[in-house]
């Protein structure tokens, strides 16, 4: 009898096992020290992802998982947002955004002053005609047919947009020095909503570049008035960070009161020298409109160096029309003798960032024309030396010559304010660059090291060496608190029934490591990055993962609670 009950019983066992349920999740990170971006203090725990989701955060998983991670006691976070991402066309060349990846950014954030979108005819001819090194056929039109497009081309990253103010205004009025009309104003106005509904994330402006800068306060207000009723946010490069500073940021205020709309600032300087000094009055003129009621935020990038245009060296009036209007008036020597006698001006009316970075601190990075590549790394003073020309005429001859604004770094804040910066509450991330590699199309120009290491360098040398802010509050400012400005749903947080978009980093080697003259070397201590729950980062090196969505603001018609109300008064901005 006891040989059967044997056989028996393990026929039973063998039963359940066959029946035993599968893995509750498809992954579980163990031994992890998590900062779920709320700003409170890590604890010690584990994170399973089930699908594209996080399915549960705490000491213990009470499930198993398909694969599991171990840790070894590093940190886990939420996925970082770029709040200024430049990589509408780097995305395109290489979706896998390496520099980006490589330090932990999941979202992309794009939109500054200008969009992918809504294009016209005119705009996607001139848009095909002066292209850099990077072409492509422009598939599109609106601003969400971009990035529909571009992610079901696949991409690592998730990327979202706001609709360009200048962007909005070409469509409409062209690349003119022109003041809209009732009825053009409203046509602008219905082309944001129209982008909000598909999922923009509010306007943005850049108020130092033509044709933006021939926008009034009043138009400003009108656009941001559609975007604050659609859930979103009005966010700018203010007219100036430099002599007029502290005048821009009550033009912001301004803007936000009239229409609305929350306002942000895009990459928070104080640019020359000579303006050092506006950083505190700037703090106590954000924070108290904040004290009055007034959500303002701002986003920064952690270096000294700004990178632009040679653009933001010439007076907007020469510039209107389009570039190839720009680079025939320069031919004419009237005008060209005008344009440099106002380069030189002590105290320009426009904002001239040249004349605060002067011309050994503008250093040439990125030209259209292969010609003249060869000034790659040189400054805008050893051109002008080597050719026996005033840096001035040097400028301008290198805009006609390479057909292009040609992109420039300019040196110009000071150490301390940024990092009096990166302590600031209110205070988010963004590159303001592009998400590239050392590879391929690429290394036809130099760029920004804020391309490679700006996150990285925030959580290396601000929070570990100069512990300006403590780690649990970067990471909140990396990740829940641009999400809550932006209205994400479901994004930000290491919390179940989130989008599982995480990073594993080791806070004790993380940081940056391009520089001015080498930038295009990728950041280190980030080893594992997830995406909508799918591994983009494995032990440091790509996967090949392109899991990366659309991630669409308040406004997108496709939620339940979406559109647009009455008045940006009727929106809860509560998170």
């Amino acid at each position: 009898m006891q040989k059967p009950l044997v056989l028996a019983a393990l026929l039973l066992a063998s039963t359940a096992s066959q029946a035993k349920s599968p893995p509750a999740y498809d992954v579980l990170i163990r031994n992890a020290e998590i900062y779920d971006g709320s700003g409170q203090a890590p604890f010690k725990g584990e994170v399973a992802i089930f699908e594209d989701r996080i399915a549960y955060v705490g000491p213990k998983a009470p499930e198993s998982a398909r694969t599991e991670i171990d840790a070894g006691g590093k940190a886990v976070s939420p996925g970082f947002i770029n709040m200024l991402s430049w990589a509408t066309e780097s995305l395109i060349a290489d979706p896998r955004g390496l520099s980006d990846l490589k330090q932990g950014v999941t979202l992309e954030v794009m939109g500054e002053g200008t969009s992918m979108g809504p294009l016209s005819p005119d705009m996607k001819r001139l848009e095909t005609q002066r292209m850099g090194d990077i072409k492509y056929d422009i598939a599109w039109t609106s601003l969400d047919e971009y990035l529909s497009w571009l992610t079901k081309r696949g991409s690592a990253l998730n990327v979202a947009s706001f609709v360009g103010a200048a962007t909005v205004r070409e469509h409409v009025l062209g690349e003119g020095d022109v003041d809209p009309t009732p009825e053009q104003l409203a046509a602008m106005r219905k082309l944001v909503v129209e982008a909000m509904q598909d999922g923009a994330l509010g306007v943005g402006s850049s108020l130092i570049y033509a044709p933006a800068s021939y926008a009034e306060t009043p138009e400003l207000v009108a656009l941001a008035r559609e975007a604050g009723r659609c859930g979103g946010i009005y966010i700018s490069h203010m007219r100036s960070e430099a002599d007029r500073l502290l005048e821009a940021i009550d033009e912001l205020i301004a803007i936000s009161e009239q229409s609305g709309a929350p306002a942000e600032i895009y990459h928070l300087k104080q640019a020359g020298k000579a303006n050092w000094a506006k950083l505190e009055p700037a703090i106590a003129r954000i924070e108290a409109a904040r004290a009055a009621g007034h959500r303002i935020t701002a986003d920064m990038y952690t270096y000294t160096a700004g990178s632009t245009g040679l653009d933001a060296a010439m007076p907007p009036w020469v510039q209107a029309g389009g570039v190839e209007t720009w680079i025939g008036r320069l031919k004419d020597p009237a005008t060209r003798a005008k344009v440099i006698a106002e380069m030189r001006q002590e105290k320009p009316d426009f904002e001239n960032l040249y004349r605060h970075a002067g011309a050994e601190g503008t250093l040439l990075v990125g030209f259209k024309n292969p010609a003249m590549k060869s000034l790659t790394g040189k400054t805008l003073a050893q051109v002008a030396k080597a050719r026996g020309v005033s840096p001035e005429d040097a400028a301008i001859d290198l805009v006609i010559e390479d057909g292009s604004r040609v992109q420039v770094v300019y040196f110009l804040m000071s150490e301390e304010n940024v990092a009096r910066q990166t302590a600031l509450p209110w205070m988010s991330f963004g590159s303001d660059a592009s998400a590239q590699a050392p590879e391929g199309v690429f290394l036809k120009s130099s760029t920004h090291p804020r391309a490679y290491g700006n996150f990285a360098r925030l959580l290396g040398k601000y929070v570990r060496e100069d512990k300006t802010t403590t780690l649990a509050d970067a990471v909140r400012r990396l990740s829940a608190f641009p999400a809550q400005n932006l209205g994400l749903k479901d994004r930000g947080m290491l919390k179940a029934g989130y989008y599982a978009d995480l990073v594993v980093f080791d806070p004790k080697t993380v940081g940056d490591v391009g520089t001015y003259e080498q930038p295009k070397q990728f950041a280190v201590g980030v080893s594992d990055v997830f995406v909508n729950g799918k591994q983009a980062l494995k032990n440091g090196e790509p996967t090949g993962q392109l899991a990366g969505q659309v991630v669409r603001g308040r406004g997108w018609s496709g939620w339940s609670d979406g559109g647009c109300r009455a008045t940006a008064k009727d929106w809860s901005w509560a998170w």
